[in-house]
């Protein structure tokens, strides 16, 4: 079992937290109280056996004193330091120290600083939503309209004091008319509204239907990776549309497809042998590349994120990877090695990309776009490209590209693709 220098610090710690005497632990643990006091100020080393006896009589996991805090508390406590800015300088080589001798001040930052970037988020999503929704836009001019028509109503009938009885009667129509149309139109609103208290986002499209359900199952169908497995509809009542089922069943047929071109274990074999490079294993089970894209971001184990547009641009599957948002409404970022692919048909490409945010994070892409003629020579060319977004492996090197989620909400204010100011840019 690891032990480290802060070992000793924890137990004494742990023992001052709870009142125990260093006597008391010592005779507990088999050992004389002045080696304890070696041990806890990380003067001597402590043996597996004395350790266990140390935390049982602690009351705490041998591991809690020897690894100190969990990797993703450690992890939260990072990026809480790196989103700091000047004048404050956290002691980045001290947090493990911070975590081991104050681990409720310690979990507090870390859940803090993650709930921060949650709602920073959730107001690019908003913003987004705010911004090309339809939907919601519709929503918001159908109260409006309403609104200015029971206004103007009011407003005749307050000014004018010799109107005729038939004429006010015809006013008094239309302000209920109205009234009963704004009522209407602003509960439709809340309604859509509050259809999407979960996710903080709601559903408005059928694409976004069969998203959030293969989301649910982590994008992998374990029915369809069984030999001989055979496509079947969606489970009744997890799709509401007739075209969300449509599109789901057509997923579904490709990934029937893509399974049996490449079936579960033999993939998961090369792939711990050859890592995600979809070339290789392209090659490897004679498929054409957005094949290899689409088998390794239905493997949960390979955290790959996935995006397919058409060639005009538009999103047509996404699939998110922490710290690389994909934009819900309007188009995403010009710089995406995604449109890249697109103008260069059968032209593989790789790129090291680095997503704008208060923590930028890095990531490898891979793009490759493919023409297809379903109507043959005669009819047009469909195009379909395809990016492969994995976390940036250790040592990997080349150029870094910056990019964003769309020009709305990127603070990349000196982008020199930008279509348009950003709500987060400064000034």
């Amino acid at each position: 079992m690891p032990r480290n220098a802060l070992t000793g610090t924890r137990i004494r710690e742990r023992r001052v937290l709870i009142g125990l005497r260093q006597a008391d632990l010592a005779r507990a643990a088999g050992i004389s109280p002045s080696y304890l006091n070696l041990i806890e100020h990380n003067r001597r080393r402590v043996g597996a056996p004395h350790l266990k006896a140390i935390a049982q009589a602690l009351g705490v996991d041998p591991a809690a004193l020897t690894e100190g805090a969990e990797a993703a508390l450690l992890q939260g406590l990072r990026a809480a330091a790196a989103a700091a800015q000047p004048p404050v300088l956290p002691e980045i080589d001290r947090i493990e120290e911070f975590a081991g001798r104050f681990p409720g001040w310690a979990a507090l930052l870390a859940t803090q600083h993650g709930r921060m970037a949650q709602l920073e988020q959730a107001v690019e999503r908003l913003t987004d939503r705010m911004t090309h929704d339809p939907h919601l836009s519709a929503s918001l001019h159908e109260v409006l309209s309403a609104l200015t028509s029971v206004r103007s109503t009011a407003a005749i009938l307050a000014d004018t004091e010799d109107m005729e009885p038939v004429w006010r009667a015809r006013f008094h129509r239309n302000l209920q008319a109205d009234s009963e149309r704004l009522a209407a139109g602003a509960e439709a609103l809340v309604a859509y509204l509050d259809a999407s208290a979960e996710e903080e986002t709601g559903l408005a499209a059928p694409q976004e239907e069969v998203e959030e359900w293969l989301a649910a199952q982590d994008y992998h169908i374990a029915a369809l990776e069984r030999p001989g497995a055979t496509v079947s509809e969606p489970p009744g009542g997890v799709l509401a549309t007739a075209s969300a089922r449509a599109l789901a069943r057509d997923h579904l047929a490709q990934y029937a497809r893509d399974a049996r071109a490449m079936p579960l274990a033999p993939f998961r074999a090369a792939v711990e042998e050859e890592g995600p490079e979809p070339g290789r294993l392209a090659a490897r089970f004679g498929v054409d590349v957005p094949a290899a894209f689409r088998r390794l971001a239905s493997l949960p184990e390979v955290s790959a994120g996935l995006v397919i547009c058409d060639g005009s641009g538009t999103l047509t599957f996404r699939k998110g990877v922490p710290g690389f948002p994909l934009p819900r409404f309007g188009a995403a970022c010009p710089l995406w090695p995604l449109y890249q692919a697109l103008s260069r048909p059968m032209v593989p490409i790789r790129a090291l990309v680095e997503m704008a945010g208060r923590v930028p994070q890095r990531f490898l892409c891979y793009a490759f776009c493919q023409p297809a003629h379903p109507q043959g020579f005669e009819g047009p060319q469909v195009l379909q490209a395809l990016m492969l977004v994995l976390p940036l492996p250790a040592g990997a090197v080349g150029p870094l590209q910056g990019v964003g989620v769309s020009c709305r909400i990127c603070p990349r204010a000196e982008c020199p693709a930008r279509r348009e100011p950003s709500l987060l840019a400064a000034g």
